[in-house]
């Protein structure tokens, strides 16, 4: 049985997120207690408690789903003996690719704490709320080729381009508002259902950019070293483990298109993946995961119970 590890993205959050970890497990609370002291913040109390509205803001989520992602692995090592080496990959969407490099050692869990709040910080700052949009073009007929036709259709009247290619009928377009609104007319007209998403930015597009240039510098000055097991990036679709490879993705991941679907195909495939073991916060990815690689075996692996049942497994 051939496993990968998936680290879940913007989206999985919700209040109360890693509270059983927490109360279950001294590994998860010594976790959660270092990314509070990193970002001297209480975000394991936002966490817990919410509000909502605050844990989903961008700089909050994005940290806030890594630290539950590396508890439930800490814990799996701390309990059950569970050794990340043991995987044949590792791969997040998104911000999750931070989880990934955190969980696989190339990146400290208080430097990826610190890089995470900046991200959402740049994110957030690099559009003016209103100004970007995001859609999510869904139904049997969205494929890759739908979306970039949708896409182009858009790009016509300013920056509208794929974001996020997760599966076959989910592929989400990002860009300014006016070029995504076109853009989903198009995509109705060719046969997709049009969804606008709740965003706060225009994610994984060329309007990013000013936020890739924060990131580049941010990055540049962290300590990224090679990952236990090869991380199957974003931008890439493919298994790395150079840490300056790793260095460089990362900024462009910020608007590069998330290679989900791709990135899912190869370790099924040619990774000769058989087990996919979503780690964290929700089952986002595990879905994706049964309509992309139908053979292979998905779980989520959230509360303590599920890192038990996983670790007899073993």
């Amino acid at each position: 049985m051939t496993l990968a590890l998936l680290f879940p993205g913007q989206g999985s959050q919700a209040v109360g997120m890693g509270a059983q970890l927490a109360d279950a497990f001294q590994s998860a609370r010594d976790v959660f207690a270092e990314v509070d002291e990193a970002l001297g913040q209480k975000l394991s109390v936002l966490m817990r408690e919410g509000p909502e509205d605050q844990l989903t803001l961008t700089e909050n989520a994005q940290p806030a789903l890594m630290a539950v992602s590396v508890a439930a692995i800490r814990a799996l090592k701390a309990e059950f003996g569970f050794d990340v080496a043991s995987a044949a990959y590792v791969s997040g969407h998104s911000l999750g690719e931070y989880s990934a490099l955190a969980a696989a050692g190339a990146i400290s869990l208080s430097d990826t704490a610190r890089l995470l709040k900046l991200r959402g910080q740049a994110m957030q700052r690099a559009v003016p709320v209103g100004q970007g949009a995001m859609a999510s073009l869904i139904g049997p007929k969205t494929d890759l080729a739908l979306a970039e036709a949708a896409a182009a259709a858009g790009a016509e009247l300013d920056v509208c381009v794929v974001a996020n290619d997760n599966n076959a009928g989910n592929i989400v377009i990002s860009g300014e508002k006016a070029a995504v609104d076109r853009a989903i007319e198009k995509a109705k007209e060719l046969g997709a259902r049009a969804i606008p998403l709740n965003v706060s930015a225009p994610f994984h597009c060329p309007l990013m950019q000013p936020a890739a240039d924060e990131m580049a510098q941010a990055l540049a000055s962290s300590t990224i070293l090679a990952p236990v097991v090869p991380v199957v990036a974003n931008v890439l679709a493919r298994p790395e483990s150079d840490p300056e490879v790793i260095r460089r993705l990362l900024v462009e991941q910020v608007t590069g298109r998330v290679r989900w679907r791709e990135s899912m195909e190869w370790m099924a495939g040619e990774g000769g993946v058989t087990r996919f073991a979503e780690i964290g916060s929700g089952k986002v990815l595990t879905g994706m995961a049964k309509r992309i690689a139908p053979d292979a075996e998905g779980l989520a692996l959230n509360t303590p119970e599920d890192l038990e049942a996983f670790a007899k497994t073993l």
